[in-house]
Order: C-alpha cells, then structure tokens, then sequence
C-alpha cells in the first residue's frame, strides 16, 4: 500500500495526469460555482418573500451553502467527474508500469463508465442511509458518528476505484480482478483522510485511482492473471 501511494504521488507530474487533473478539477470547481449561483438565486427569492429581502445576508447565506455544500457532496461530485477520465488515469499508470497490460486492456468506454458512475452513487447512498440511524445513537459521542460514515465511505470509495481499474481487465467469464476487501478499505481510507485537507483533496481521487491502479495489477500478478504481459 506504502509502495503504491509513493507511486502514485511520484507521477502526479506525469504530462497525462496533469491533463485529467486540470479536467477534473476545472469541471468540479465549475460545478460548485453553479452551486453557489444556484444557492444566490434561491436564497433571494426565499428572503424575498420573506420579507427579509438583503444582499448582503443573501451573499453570506449562499457562501455558507456552497461551502456546506462542497464540504458534503466534494467526494461524490469529484468522483462522479474523474470516473469520466478514469481511463485516461489507469492508461496512464499502466503505460509507464505495466505497458503489457497496456495492450490488452478493454475500456469500458462512455457508456460502461457512466453505468459504473450510476452504480457507485446508488451503492454509496444506499450504504450512507443505512448507516444513518448507527451515526444518530453515536451521534452524542461527538466523534462517533463522523468515524460511522468514514468507514463507510471508505468501503463504497475503495470498491468505487478498484473498479476503475479492475473492470478495464473483467475476463471472457466476467471474472473481475479487484484488490480484496481489506485492501479496498485501506485505500479507501487513505483516500477519505486525503479529502479531508483542504487543497489536497483536489488530487485525491486522482492519487486514489492511481493507487488502485498499482493495486490491481500487484494482485493480479501474485495470482499470475496477465502471466507476462505485464
């Protein structure tokens, strides 16, 4: 895990990581602009009728709810942009890695990534409600409920980038060489606390899918899934 982290900072300056980078993070901070223009609108008209009617309260409440906003749906809405260069990241890695498995990979194209994107949202919803009424009885330790929804997020986002590369390499059968379970957890905890610094979470799921990347293909070739071609 160590390794593949170290990897995966060491080509954050990669000419085509660079590029997804800038994509991704260019369409994400376009995406929260709207949100927040979005939040101006609603907001004037619901203190408008009212009849509290302020620009300047107006402009504080939207800031406060795109920061809110961003601070809630960041993961989701950077994850939702990247899983659309996915590709481009894992072709990336494996070029410089694993030119082998370079040529045999099938991309899931447009159409497989946005069924996969689909996929992950409602699993990550699903996993989030269900964990909601074990938040609210921890909810009184203060730290509890934050840890409840950390360690989910860590499952549904290890699983959500061990798919990103994993899925390009499914076999004739369906077979799909994923990372396990608790080397899915790991990265997707590393992951979850990379969000949490401010500006680092920019790159995170970028640093994410390139650790999957590494992860995959060293598990797959313990188990001598692409035998020499990587």
């Amino acid at each position: 895990m160590i390794s593949a982290f170290l990897l995966a900072l060491g080509q954050l300056g990669d000419p085509r990581i660079l590029r997804v980078l800038f994509k991704s993070m260019g369409i994400t901070l376009v995406l929260f602009a709207l949100l927040g223009v979005g939040a101006w609108f609603a907001l004037g008209a619901a203190l408008a009728s009212s009849g509290f009617a302020d620009s300047g309260l107006q402009g504080l409440l939207a800031v406060l709810a795109m920061l809110i906003g961003g601070w809630l749906l960041f993961r989701l809405v950077a994850l939702g942009v990247l899983e659309q260069f996915a590709d481009q990241v894992v072709e990336a890695v494996e070029a410089k890695h694993y030119p082998g498995a370079l040529s045999a990979a099938r991309p899931l194209g447009w159409t497989g990534q946005a069924g996969v994107g689909l996929a992950a949202l409602g699993r990550n919803l699903l996993y989030n409600l269900l964990a909601l009424p074990v938040a609210l009885v921890l909810s009184f330790t203060v730290i509890g409920a934050p840890l409840v929804f950390a360690a989910v997020n860590a499952i549904t986002l290890g699983r959500e980038l061990g798919d990103m590369a994993a899925l390009r390499h499914r076999g004739a059968d369906g077979s799909v060489p994923r990372p396990g379970r608790a080397t899915r957890f790991v990265l997707g905890a590393i992951v979850v606390a990379l969000i949490t610094i401010p500006f680092v979470n920019l790159i995170a799921p970028i640093i994410g899918a390139a650790m999957a990347t590494h992860l995959v293909h060293r598990g797959a070739l313990e188990k001598g899934r692409f035998g020499n071609a990587v």
